[in-house]
């Protein structure tokens, strides 16, 4: 108490001499006392919800990043159930210092909403007007009516794939295509086995026999990262995309014993004539290629195509488009195809873990902002991954999709 007293004293020595002796407001409170109160001002109001959507396990935060906020004075509410699918019980949530609710319309009151898939409209329904969500902007998954909800209760929405680092990347995309390329091999695996009925071959090689044929479009992170997880098995790769520098990269980094082309059409055709698995990992944003029917006509019979982008639409016209009610696992010219969307969920407790290392310093830094409105006004890559603002459409990827006009996120900010 002693030292404590001392350290006191010595703020406000210090305050009065920048001050030139005179007063100032808070001159006589001590420096940790002031830092607690800064906590208690600055103190967000989270909610977790349990996802809705059959199937889906993921969540924003583990209860190791929940104690981490609410070791900072953060109130997060959790509602009962949501973390049984990345074997997470309630009652480990409550040691973290989170609170437990037992109705959706309680944890929907929170200020900030941490959702995995985009809300539905009994969801935004549940939402206080002006508040903020976090989400996926999974398009496909998107309803109309829940984006038109959102305006008129002027929601605040950011999503997660939009937003940026300090280097213009794209963390939470970027560790999705990593989970997602290397779980693109274990299904690889399990499908090309006789167990699930496929044509029982090992994925890999071995002594004697010819190595399994594994085709890769797309050289960005889920490409290189199923790229090396093949031949880390002894498959024979080879990897297709039209950005030449991307090909470079992902040959310096697995080196000379992996092939690489672009989109040449006859070195394409032979690749799929030979190929036993072929994987679509395109660009996730903005960008889309499709492979053409013909050439998944001409692979092996008993071969399979994985696609890694069925969320965004699809990498190869046979499976482009699916409907709800489409199969996600169908043979076409005898190719198995593999079209579950959020590979990512079949290791739902890896990606939350994933997330929440990617979300507890955001988190901690809009509360140190004091607002969502400073963070967006402060931090670029947050700002980025904003695509509504006050009920305001501000992303022109979301936007064109309900066929809306949107506009610069600056003629908001100083208005609301």
């Amino acid at each position: 108490n002693k030292v404590k007293a001392i350290a006191g004293v010595a703020d406000r020595s210090r305050i009065m001499e920048a001050t030139g002796g005179k007063q100032v407001q808070g001159a006589y409170i001590p420096q940790e006392l002031l830092k607690e109160l800064n906590k208690v001002s600055n103190r967000l109001l989270i909610g977790i919800p349990r996802e809705r959507k059959e199937g889906e396990k993921r969540l924003v935060l583990t209860p190791e990043a929940v104690d981490m906020l609410t070791d900072r004075g953060h109130h997060v509410l959790v509602e009962s159930g949501a973390g049984l699918g990345i074997n997470y019980s309630d009652n480990h949530y409550s040691e973290a210092g989170a609170q437990i609710v037992a109705t959706p319309a309680e944890v929907f009151q929170a200020d900030i909403i941490l959702k995995i898939l985009p809300p539905l409209p009994e969801e935004i329904l549940l939402m206080k007007p002006r508040s903020t969500i976090f989400s996926m902007v999974q398009l496909n998954l998107f309803a109309a009516e829940a984006f038109e909800l959102m305006m008129a209760k002027r929601i605040t929405a950011i999503a997660y794939e939009l937003m940026s680092d300090d280097q213009r990347r794209c963390p939470v995309l970027n560790i999705i295509s990593e989970i997602e390329g290397t779980a693109s091999i274990t299904i690889a695996s399990e499908l090309l086995s006789n167990t699930q009925g496929g044509k029982g071959i090992l994925l890999g090689g071995i002594p004697g026999v010819s190595p399994t044929e594994v085709v890769i479009v797309g050289a960005g992170n889920a490409g290189t990262v199923a790229a090396r997880a093949a031949l880390a098995l002894g498959a024979s790769v080879k990897v297709f995309d039209d950005d030449i520098n991307k090909l470079r990269t992902i040959q310096q980094v697995l080196g000379q014993g992996l092939f690489t082309s672009n989109f040449h059409p006859n070195v394409l055709h032979n690749a799929f004539r030979t190929a036993d698995v072929v994987i679509g990992a395109m660009r996730y944003i903005n960008t889309r290629y499709v492979i053409a029917e013909e050439l998944i006509r001409t692979m092996k019979r008993g071969s399979l195509v994985i696609d890694l982008r069925i969320s965004q639409g699809g990498c190869f016209e046979t499976t482009c488009c699916l409907g709800k009610a489409d199969p996600t696992v169908f043979e076409q010219y005898g190719v198995l195809h593999y079209c579950k969307p959020n590979i990512s969920n079949r290791v739902a407790r890896t990606t939350s873990m994933a997330f929440s290392n990617i979300f507890v310093p955001v988190f901690l830094s809009l509360g140190d902002a004091g607002s969502v409105q400073n963070m967006i006004k402060t931090d670029d890559g947050f700002r980025s991954g904003v695509y509504m603002y006050c009920g305001k459409p501000v992303s022109s990827y979301v936007s064109n999709h309900f066929n809306l006009s949107s506009n610069n996120l600056d003629l908001y900010l100083s208005a609301f």
